[in-house]
């Protein structure tokens, strides 16, 4: 699980990078992110029924990308706040994919640090 520092709460917040953040996109994955004025960097993960109608299935792509994130956590550059979008496919990947591609959109966004 992420740091309560490291995550979005408030439905502000989303309402906040739907409207004003810019879009990034994978085949299974949609990243929204927007520069928030914190030191450091807030994620949601959005992973609704269209994905699979089972929770069990849901949580566990939940829980996959929050592990993701969170072990990548010092290389991703603060002051943005990021929401990540599951598309149904998302599902029938398996966790070395799904990293695979979160890492690429983070790449692809200039969210990682440089080093």
């Amino acid at each position: 699980m992420l740091p309560r520092i490291n995550r979005l709460g408030r439905q502000k917040d989303f309402k906040n990078i739907f409207s004003f953040g810019r879009v990034a996109q994978a085949p299974d994955l949609v990243l929204r992110f927007n520069r928030n004025d914190l030191d450091s960097a807030r994620f949601g993960l959005v992973i609704g029924l269209v994905v699979d109608k089972k929770a069990t299935v849901r949580n566990r792509l939940r829980r996959q990308v929050s592990e993701i994130i969170r072990n990548n956590l010092k290389n991703i550059t603060p002051g943005f706040d990021i929401v990540l979008v599951a598309k149904p496919a998302l599902a029938k990947k398996s966790f070395k994919e799904i990293e695979k591609e979160v890492t690429a959109l983070f790449q692809k966004t200039e969210l990682f640090i440089k080093s």
